[in-house]
């Protein structure tokens, strides 16, 4: 999907909706890639959500139809396909990859806006969040990352820390505030990575992918695959992230 791109950026702000922007230290994130197996491959399943998890699912950004959430499944039922964990959307739609500048698309009554491109989406962050919360022991300390190159907020001269292709603002609050960047502006991202004090899981999404991986336990990616409000699938740390 399209987002609005404003062509001067506003100063980096003290919070990014209610996360706060922490620039003391960035110590909360070398462990993503640090860590004793370190970062994921850049394109990597592992490279998005942090590597180091037992299990792992990706989870898809819905398109939509008259403005309300549709399924991959929906849409590919509707073609006579079949979505697999690693098939991508062009894929689904029938289309070659570029499918962004295709003239025409959309099918009248299934769908028509193509799945959203970038971090994870508000409609898929509320769904995931309660999930979430019960598969760590601190929902009220959590860490973020946000790309520093969204074009919005100016993070010159703000402190940011390397993952795989990426350089990233460190956000913290409590879980439940991983959706509130959207309530001062619709257009702001969410941030691209997500994890607990305790480390239980991550969450990675990026600004080129129309989906967003989630590493933990091999019991909160059941919980996953099982919501009704989510369309998932099983991936593997070295599987490829389209």
């Amino acid at each position: 999907m399209s987002e609005y791109r404003p062509v001067d950026r506003e100063p980096a702000p003290e919070r990014y909706g209610r996360l706060r922007v922490r620039t003391d230290d960035l110590g909360p994130a070398e462990w993503i890639g640090n860590g004793p197996t370190g970062a994921g491959a850049f394109g990597t399943v592992a490279g998005v959500a942090a590597p180091g998890f037992a299990a792992y699912a990706r989870v898809l950004h819905p398109a939509e139809l008259d403005e309300r959430p549709v399924r991959w499944d929906t849409v590919a039922a509707a073609y006579g396909r079949e979505v697999a964990p690693l098939t991508d959307w062009h894929e689904v739609i029938g289309v070659d990859r570029d499918y962004q500048n295709a003239d025409e698309y959309g099918l009248p009554g299934v769908w028509d806006e193509h799945v959203w491109e970038g971090p994870t989406p508000p409609v898929v962050a509320q769904a995931l969040i309660p999930i979430l919360a019960r598969h760590t022991g601190t929902p009220e300390q959590c860490w973020f990352g946000l790309w520093a190159g969204y074009g919005r907020w100016e993070w010159e001269g703000v402190p940011t820390f390397p993952t795989p292709g990426r350089d990233e603002v460190l956000l913290s609050g409590p879980l439940t505030d991983a959706v509130s960047p959207v309530s001062m502006d619709e257009f702001a991202e969410l941030p691209d990575l997500w994890w607990p004090q305790d480390r239980a899981w991550c969450v990675g999404g990026d600004v080129d992918l129309v989906s967003s991986y989630v590493g933990g336990s091999p019991e909160l990616i059941a919980d996953l695959l099982a919501s009704p409000d989510l369309e998932a699938h099983p991936v593997g740390p070295g599987d490829r992230v389209g």
